[in-house]
Order: structure tokens, then sequence, then C-alpha cells
């Protein structure tokens, strides 16, 4: 009798507080469904309607079961757990098979996001290839594709979806796509308040309310955070709110959206390995910050128009802004003793005369450094000339999705039929600028003409700087406009009670435009058109109700973006991602996917568990993937490339297994992602490269994607009341940017390890910590090569090319969560 009671108070307490929330006590909250998932972007985001049977029934959503690919999703329960992150990816990356994270700007929210070999990065010029979706919105921003994962509150977050293999998702879902579904107060209702606190000073608190009064529904997010950060000059500020009032009948149900943030980054960038191995928080040169705002209405809706047929959709604008400060190295000397310029400044002049056929003035064009009165600037010995370089990127975009389903029978056979179109449109303008500087012993790049350190420095400080042939150092003024539109059918047959079979196919449409503001670029100014039709088709079979095969083909294409489209010349780079010059055109992305699985739910396992499994195989062939290269010579400046072709397979098999008092996780992923093309690419930073260049070969990996991934958990009821969980992830080694031919050591392998823990001390309180990276393993997961500047390297005695990117060491964080 006692074990019993204990059983049922285990049951209880661990139902409530764990799978319902902390409103479960009002009985307002069901239990969550994860077996039907969405198949488009519209999913989730119009409805929560359910079918007799209980299962979610909204517009693009079909059962697990039917579905010929992958999907792994990841509930508001496991992100709860990692609340004092405040940091979505870091529940995906610790929880997913197949996900990674790579660090290039030194802050834990802003982390590319990869999934199989695939990014969604907040990296303005990395190759986007996932497409991310919030309550059916796309949120990858219109100048770069890029996703800011900092801006999305993540106390808001109902459930994420990764869905693999459907390019109904449109542009960028080479890899797949990313579905976040918010909460609304149909799905959530209560008051909670956290409060947080922890090491680097980190302070945040957030809080969320939600209510239903008849036919109407009010939810409201908030979250704030403050930190230090780890790293010298690395302070973290985080705002984000997030509002939804609904309102529902038997028929239909409409929900309006609004959401905002703000934050702030500094100290944004890897750092040369002879500074880390003195002081894991070294930096490089300084300021590298980033603040960006954003602002998003959104209405959905959905409508049962007839006992089969449904229609949804979703409309909404988007405000975007940043503003990035990036104090760098300035690449200036001497002008050549060949040239009528001796003892101007020159811009990597590196002792060239005109060349044959050149005039004075040309070569003074192409590398004379000009005040903003087109003044020649004396050049100083001994100086250590630096840029302060800005970029400001705003961007406001509208559009919408609407779409029909219908569930009628065929054959007398059950079918659904799902047909929709989206519009998305934005303006944007970009405009960067750099103000001739020095560095300081401290490495910050100030533009003081009465620095302490040098003095007053001729020509030093007085505003603007340039070359007139704009190589990158130039001011650059972008303006430009972007129509993605898409019309996509899928249907859902089920050929015998076990035998389901999906086809359908989207069309792309894509126009970009940008126009030159500057007079510098006038390359820059064009229209580029894309489109293309992408099929996907496959089957399931349904062997028993805890086996299922899947399998599935399909393809998917990535637009090049307004960034890569405007640096893409070799003959006139780009000071990456400062400047913008030139646009002969880049072809589209394609890509050709291939899966196959098993999968399946398994009811009283063991002691009345639940166990869930998978293991599948996968392959996506690329042809025209788009690159990011350095030129010959001048190593500051790149351009973007297309190549022949590159390939993603692997294998991925993942188990969980969840009873009253114990849920446990482990997965591995096997992730082969390599350039399938002979050819010679720019990497003129790399140490072991011939004169700039390296030399590509099928079967080569692709940088910074680890092939082996291991991630493995457990949360255990010790008492009803205490709860106390550990996860680990370990990833092999993989290649440094740069390093696309494989020639130079790896970034070696790394585990790191987490601990969770909560006690709920009354019914209404409860309070819990986190420990992050418990070991303090000093991995990193980020690396690329420092530019070989013997004055600058010599200098600071930067012997080691490589620059790296350390994770945050171990840090705790403990805090109080009050809910009624």
């Amino acid at each position: 009798m006692v074990a019993s009671r204990w059983d049922l108070l285990v049951t209880t307490a661990l139902v409530s507080a764990v799978l319902l929330g902390p409103a479960a006590a009002q009985g307002t909250i069901a239990l969550e469904t994860i077996d039907v998932v969405p198949v488009t972007p519209v999913a989730g985001a119009a409805g929560t309607g359910r079918s007799a049977t209980g299962e979610r029934i909204d517009g693009g959503s079909l059962p697990l079961a039917k579905v010929p690919f992958t999907v792994e999703t990841v509930t508001a329960r496991k992100f709860e757990q990692d609340r004092a992150t405040l940091d979505p990816t870091f529940t995906l990356a610790r929880t997913t098979p197949g996900v990674n994270l790579s660090d290039g700007q030194g802050n834990s929210f802003r982390q590319t996001l990869t999934y199989r070999g695939f990014d969604a990065s907040p990296l303005l010029g990395a190759p986007q290839g996932l497409a991310v979706y919030q309550n059916g919105t796309r949120i990858n921003e219109a100048f770069g594709d890029v996703v800011n994962w900092d801006l999305i509150p993540q106390v808001a977050i109902n459930r994420i979806d990764i869905v693999t293999g459907n390019p109904i998702f449109g542009l960028n879902a080479l890899g797949g796509a990313v579905n976040i579904e918010m909460k609304n107060g149909f799905t959530w209702q209560g008051k909670e308040v956290s409060v947080i606190g922890g090491s680097d000073g980190r302070i945040l608190g957030t809080l969320q309310y939600g209510e239903v009064i008849g036919p109407w529904s009010f939810y409201f997010a908030g979250e704030g955070l403050r930190d230090a950060g780890w790293r010298y000059q690395s302070p973290s500020e985080i705002g984000r709110v997030y509002a939804d009032i609904g309102h529902s009948t038997l028929d239909s149900e409409f929900h309006v959206i609004a959401s905002g943030a703000k934050t702030f980054f500094g100290a944004a960038a890897a750092s040369p390995v002879d500074f880390t191995r003195n002081n894991e928080r070294a930096i490089f040169t300084w300021p590298q910050s980033i603040d960006t705002e954003v602002g998003q209405i959104q209405v959905t809706g959905k409508v049962n128009i007839s006992p089969t047929w449904d229609l949804s959709g979703n409309a909404y604008v988007r405000r975007f802004s940043q503003f990035v400060v990036d104090g760098n190295d300035g690449n200036f000397e001497n002008c050549s003793t060949r040239s009528n310029f001796r003892g101007s400044l020159c811009f990597e002049d590196d002792g060239f005369s005109a060349a044959p056929g050149q005039t004075q003035a040309q070569f003074r064009n192409q590398f004379l450094i000009l005040g903003p009165r087109n003044q020649q600037i004396p050049f100083t010995p001994g100086v250590p000339y630096g840029t302060y370089d800005t970029v400001r990127t705003e961007a406001t975009g509208y559009g919408g999705t609407l779409q029909a389903t219908n569930r009628d029978r065929i054959f007398d056979r059950p079918n659904t039929f799902i047909v929709g179109g989206s519009i998305d449109v934005a303006n944007y303008s970009f405009k960067s600028g750099s103000t001739l500087g020095v560095i300081n012993p401290d490495l910050s790049v100030t533009t003081n003409p009465n620095n302490p350190y040098y003095g007053n420095i001729p020509g030093l400080g007085v505003g603007p700087i340039r070359t007139a042939a704009a190589l990158g150092i130039a001011p650059s003024g972008v303006t430009g406009s972007n129509l993605y539109m898409g019309l996509y059918a899928l249907d859902t047959f089920d050929l015998t009670d076990r035998l389901s079979l999906t086809a359908g196919a989207r069309l792309n449409f894509a126009r970009i435009s940008t126009q030159d503001q500057t007079g510098f670029s006038p390359d820059v100014t064009g229209t580029h058109y894309f489109n293309r039709i992408n099929p996907v088709a496959g089957l399931t079979y349904r062997f028993y109700p805890w086996l299922n095969l899947y399998g599935g083909y399909s393809e998917s294409n990535r637009a090049p973006t307004p960034l890569e489209l405007a640096c893409a010349n070799p003959d006139r780079p780009c000071l990456l991602p400062n400047s913008l010059v030139a646009d002969p055109p880049l072809k589209q992305v394609e890509a050709r996917t291939y899966e196959v699985g098993f999968r399946g739910t398994v009811p009283d396992f063991y002691e009345g568990g639940l166990l869930n499994y998978k293991i599948g195989a996968f392959r996506t062939d690329l042809t025209n993937d788009i690159l990011q290269v350095a030129v010959p010579g001048n190593a500051a400046r790149g351009y973007f490339v297309n190549v022949p072709a590159t390939q993603r397979q692997g294998i991925e098999v993942a188990a969980e297994y969840v009873t009253g008092r114990l849920s446990l996780y482990a997965n591995y992923a096997l992730i082969d992602a390599t350039f399938r093309f002979r050819g010679e690419l720019s990497s003129p930073n790399n140490p072991l490269a011939d004169d700039g260049l390296i030399t590509v070969r099928p079967g080569n990996k692709v940088p910074l994607i680890p092939d082996h991934q291991f991630k493995a958990g457990f949360e255990y009821a010790i008492t009803p009341f205490w709860r106390f969980g550990m996860n680990m992830q370990a990833f092999s080694s993989s290649y440094f940017r740069g390093d696309e031919s494989n020639l130079n050591r790896k970034l070696p392998a790394y585990f790191t390890a987490n601990l969770n823990t909560s006690f709920q001390v009354t019914q209404n309180l409860q309070v819990f910590a986190l420990v992050t990276n418990l070991f303090n393993n000093r991995y990193a997961n980020f690396g690329t090569f420092l530019e070989r500047d013997d004055n600058f390297a010599g200098r600071y005695n930067l012997n080691d090319p490589r620059t790296t990117t350390l994770v945050q060491p171990l840090s705790v964080y403990g805090g109080v969560r009050m809910t009624w």
C-alpha cells in the first residue's frame, strides 16, 4: 500500500508539474500531443482544434505515422528545464540528434545552429540552409536570410518541430525547416514569474500570463536579461515581449499577435589562440558590438467551412533593424616608392606600381586613402592603423499565407489534401562606412585625433575614409526589395489501413532587386529572378502500432540572398560583410533529399513506461552550393561563389523512455558532409595554401561539422517534490573554416555536461538550479584562420595562424518561480 501511494503521488506531481505546466491545478491544460506534426508552415499557427479522438487537426498537420520524412519535436517542458539560459538553441543542441552549435561570435545567444550540416545562423554571409518559421511566418531576415535566435522569446515557445525533406516550407529548406509554435491563452493558462541569477553577473526575469474568458483567450510573456559576459568587453542585454489575443468558436479560431525584442551584445568575434592560451577571456580588436531591434504584428486564423474543409492562414508586418560596430586592423601602408604618392597612406599597396597602361590617377583611385575632403593622408611610421567600421541593416517585411485542407474520403479511403499559397515582400537598406583609427595597446580601436598613446596623427579622426575605387574600404549604401511567392499542394492517401502515400510539390518564385546609393559600386544595381518546382513523394507502412516504416524523396532550392548577389565578383571583392560591390549572377542552390527509416512508440515498455524510438538514414545532394571565399593577396576581402556539388548524408538513432518518475533519452547521429567536386578555392589565410589557393577534392569534409554526435540525459523524481537531471553531449573533431582542403589539424573533439534540479517548496513556489559545462571543459566549437599581416602579427606576437572561440566555462544559475 505504501508503494502504491508513493507511485500515485509521484505520478500526480510529475503529470501536473512536468507535463502540464504550472497551471495544471486549475485543470485548464490538456496533455501535449506530439503524435501529430506539421507538414506546412501554417500548421499550429492558426488554431488548436482537435478531432473527436483528441488528435490535433489544425490545417497542415498529419499523424506522425503517415509522414514520410523525419520530424524532431521539442516541447515547452524541455525549454522550461533550461530557462536560465534564455536560449532555445541550447535546448535544441542538447536534445535533438543531428544538431550542433558553432559560436563564431563568442556569445552563446548568437550561435549558429547546424542541423544535418545545414545552417540557421545570425552571421551575415553564412550559407543559410534551414527555413525558420514562427507561428507560420518566415523569420529568415530579408537581407541575408539570417536567423536571429536571440529575438525569439523562449518562455513563450509551445513547441519546436524540425521537419526534413519537405519543400512545402519554401525557400531555404535545403536541410529542413524549423517550425516554432508559440503559446496562446487556449494552450497555456495561469500566472508565472521567475527570477534567476548566477555566473558572470547574470540576472534575468521572466513572466507569463494566460487566461480564457468565454470565447476569448489572453496570453502575455516577457523576458529580460543582463550579464557582463564571460569574456572581456562582452556584455549581453536582452528584452523580449510577446502578446496574443484569441477568439474561438465551434467553427473558427483567430489570433492577433504582437511581439518585439531588443538585444545588445559585445565582443562578437573569435580570438587568436596565442591570446587565449594566456588568458581564456581574451578577445581580439574591439569594439565589436551588435544592437538589434525587431517588432512584428501578426494575424492568424482558421475557419471550418464544412465538415471536411477548413481554411487557415496568416498575415504579418515585420520591422527589423541592426547596427554593428566593428574595430579592425586597418591593413594600411606607406604608398609605393614607384608611385607619385610616397609618404601618403595607401590601402595594402604592397609595393605595387601602376600597371601597364594605368595612369597615376587610376593608381591613386585604386590604393590611396582619402579623407572626407579628398585630401591625401600622410603615412606615420610605427602607428598601428585600424578602422572603426559600422554597418546598419534595416528591413520592413509583410506578407501572408492562405491554405485550404480537405479530409473527404476517396474510394472510401481516408485522404488529406492541402493546397495553399504564400507571398513575402520586404524592403531593405544596408549602409556601411569606415573611419580611420589606431589600435591601442589594449586592442581597442579609437578615432580620437588626440589619442593618448599616439598623439595627434595628421588626418586621423576627421571622418569617413575611402578609396575611390571602392575596394571594400569605401562607404557602401544599398537599398532593395525582395518578392518571394509560393504555391503548394500536398496529398496523403491511405492505400490500405497500413500503407499511406504522400505526394506534392511547391512552386517557388523569387525576385531580388538591389540599387547602389553611393555611386562607388554601380554594378550592385540589378534585378534577379529565380523559380523552381520542387516535388515530394513518400510512403509509410505501419507493420504494428509500435513499428512504422517511412521513406521519401524531395527536392528544394535556395535563391541567393541580396548580400550574396551584391558580392559575387572576384575582380571586385567586398570587405565582408561591410561593403558591397558587383553582382554577376549567382545560380540558385538545388537540393535532392532521400530518407528512409523506422520509428514507433511502445506503450507499457517497462514498469508502465513509454518508449519512443527511431532509426533512419538520409542523403542530400546539392548542386551550385554557395560558399564565401577570400581573395588571394587581399585576405580582408572576399566574395561568394557557386561550387558544383556538395553532399550531406548520415544515420540517426534515437530513443526516449518516460515513466511517472523517470525520463531518459539517448541519441547518436553520423553526419558525413563533403565536397563532391575537384577545384581550387581561394583561402589566403590558410597557412598551407599555395599562393592563396587550396585544392578541394571529392570527399573533403565541409568545415565545422562533426562527423559523430552523441547525446544522452535523464531526469528523475527523487521525491514527489524534488527532481534532479543530468545530460551530456559529445562531438567528434571538425575542420576549421577556410580549410576546405582538409590540410590542417582539426578542432579537437569535445564533450560537455549539464545539471538541473528543482524543488517544489509549496504548490505555488519552486526553487531551481542549472549548471552548464559541469566539468569546465575548455573546448572550441568554432575556428578559422587569422589574416597573415606580418606587421600586426609581429607587434602582438601572433605566431599561430588559428583563431577560435572557446565556449562558456562552468556556469551556475539559480532561481525561484512563483505560479498561481
